[in-house]
């Protein structure tokens, strides 16, 4: 994908170069590599064979160690409060073509996300090029500010000053945050090299904002040159309400190339989860060959949402659902979004840890809003007559609808509009709106911007919308660390790490990509999974195999880096 404004490692003579995966900075794991291992992820003592284990949130992460945890021997007991996927959400349109879908939360996954391809390929989805600004396979992308609009093809097409804007990045990347090196580090998986950056950069930069780390650099000193960035931004679009966030969330995005060459599921995105729900191993211990997730379930379906989580005597974990069902279990993984434990959850404080506790209590979500419509057919394709032009095309603008794709399946298929994705301030003006008031603005400043196309003529149903801020299980899209939350994360991602850990913290698992060095994607969501699985292995007294270490096995060797506390 080529990004709007292009990505610092982007150049048409470069050599062929080794894919980058999105296994680091903070931790260098190869979980992909753990993944493909014949060995498998490791075993319990047959003693704990069949042994309930407690799966929190039915997303990916919750799926996917649900998954692996049953593949061990052990009966995973997932609970969910609303529907398999968490923000892997997909839904259709009434009365339109079911294979029309609206992807509500995550609809974009990087090739460096290794070890969500190795679940897709599990399950045999079908992945293809997702539509971003500028990208290879996207026929036209039209930026439109300040009431002024540039139709682009390529990059190229774009006037000087984004060029301009681009070469500032670059810049700014290489100035303040050895941005070749630390790609070229990951991209061979040179852990010391990976490490000794990072550590530098962590304690230099932990206080910075995206916005100051553009200020400080002498590529920005242009105010100008800074709103281009933020409302046009590199890979998925503008970037502005991402500048009050803390530059290391950033800079692992750009490392890792997680902004770039995006695909999307074909067929939408909660098929991964739903499909792991139901897929029968081929190597499994204790359950009988054919033995799925659904089949450990009483009526294919998981238990209802928790209500109360406390420890009880043996440092047990109970757990109370919304039937008044009341079970007790040995381990536990909690991977909703951890807000969840602060209100919808009662919870003993002798749950965690009061680090941990407090690390919490400071996640910060971002909002983010969708509106999908469905159309008759991709009419956008058609050509204008006087300028030879596609009649509309991805739009970024600073208009209020910021964000607008267009995805079909074909020319003589029905298709569908995503009229408006925005984040933060920009969702929260959507919140009081319905979904047809908020398509009624949407139209309104795309015809402003294409006042020769009638879009409204070509809506063949109702709009579908989303604000993850309303959502009563989420209470937001995803986290976004703030300038000195560093230390905070460490305590969530490590929690798995329990042997230091008084005993009666111990047992239960956090997991889910808020955990994750990498929140809001889907990638993190897997490495925590995997994270948990190993924790609940080890807790049980099981182990790895010698030749396939686990990232608890590792651990002292590639640790995040500490901060000093006082």
């Amino acid at each position: 994908m080529t990004s709007t404004v292009p990505n610092a490692v982007e150049h048409a003579d470069a050599p062929q170069q080794p894919p980058i995966t999105m296994f680091g900075p903070d931790f260098p794991y190869a979980y992909d590599d753990f993944l493909a291992h014949p060995a498998g992820l490791g075993q319990v003592p047959a003693t704990e064979h069949g042994t309930e284990v407690a799966v929190i949130g039915g997303g990916l992460s919750g799926i996917v160690a649900a998954y692996e945890l049953m593949k061990m021997g052990l009966k995973p007991v997932v609970y969910e409060a609303d529907r398999i996927g968490g923000r892997l959400r997909t839904v259709g349109f009434d009365g339109c073509d079911p294979s029309l879908t609206a992807e509500m939360g995550a609809m974009r996954f990087p090739p460096s996300s290794t070890a969500l391809q190795h679940y897709i390929d599990l399950v045999d989805l079908e992945t293809r090029p997702f539509p971003n600004p500028l990208a290879e396979t996207t026929p036209s992308t039209v930026v439109d500010l300040k009431g002024e609009s540039h139709y682009a093809e390529t990059v190229a097409d774009l006037p000087q000053v984004y060029g301009d804007v681009a070469a500032a990045w670059n810049a700014c990347l290489e100035e303040g945050a050895d941005f070749s090196d630390m790609n070229r580090a990951m991209r061979e998986r040179d852990v010391p090299r990976i490490r000794e950056i990072w550590a530098r950069l962590v304690e230099k930069l932990d206080n910075q904002t995206f916005y100051g780390f553009l200020c400080d650099s002498p590529s920005f000193r242009s105010f100008r040159h800074r709103e281009i960035f933020g409302q046009v931004g590199f890979g998925t679009g503008g970037w502005d309400t991402d500048f009050p966030n803390s530059i290391l969330e950033i800079l692992r995005v750009v490392y890792s190339e997680a902004d770039d060459h995006h695909r999307g599921i074909v067929g939408g995105s909660q098929q991964l989860p739903l499909r792991l729900w139901e897929r029968a191993p081929q190597k499994i211990v204790h359950w009988a060959q054919g033995t799925s997730l659904a089949g450990l379930h009483r009526g294919g379906e998981p238990r209802p949402a928790v209500t109360r989580l406390h420890r009880t005597a043996g440092n047990r974990i109970t757990v109370t659902d919304a039937d008044g069902d009341i079970r007790t279990f040995a381990a536990a993984v909690f991977t909703a979004q951890s807000w969840m434990l602060l209100s919808k959850i009662a919870c003993d404080d002798a749950l965690f840890p009061i680090d941990h506790w407090t690390a919490i209590e400071r996640t910060h979500y971002m909002e983010s809003s969708k509106l999908f419509v469905p159309v008759d057919r991709p009419f956008w394709l058609d050509k204008d007559e006087r300028t030879g032009r596609d009649v509309m095309s991805m739009t970024l603008t600073d208009r209020m609808t910021r964000g607008t794709y267009l995805l079909d399946d074909g020319p003589d298929r029905p298709a569908v509009i995503c009229l408006s994705y925005t984040w933060c301030d920009d969702s929260l003006k959507w919140l009081p709106l319905s979904a047809n008031e908020r398509m009624e603005v949407m139209l309104k400043s795309l015809g402003e911007i294409y006042p020769d196309v009638d879009i409204r003529s070509h809506v063949i149903g109702n709009p579908v919308t989303v604000s993850w801020e309303n959502e009563p299980y989420f209470m937001g899209a995803f986290k976004a660390n703030l300038p000195g939350h560093y230390r905070y994360q460490r305590r969530l991602f490590t929690h798995f790490m329990q042997d230091s850990l008084p005993e009666d913290k111990r047992g239960i698992f956090l997991a889910g990509d808020d955990i994750s060095w990498t929140a809001g994607w889907a990638e993190g969501a897997v490495q925590t999974a995997l994270n948990a699985v190993w924790g609940v292995m080890h807790h049980l007294g099981g182990t790895t195999d010698p030749t396939n270490p686990g990232p608890g096995d590792v651990y002292e060797d590639i640790a995040p880096v500490e901060l000093p506390e006082d």
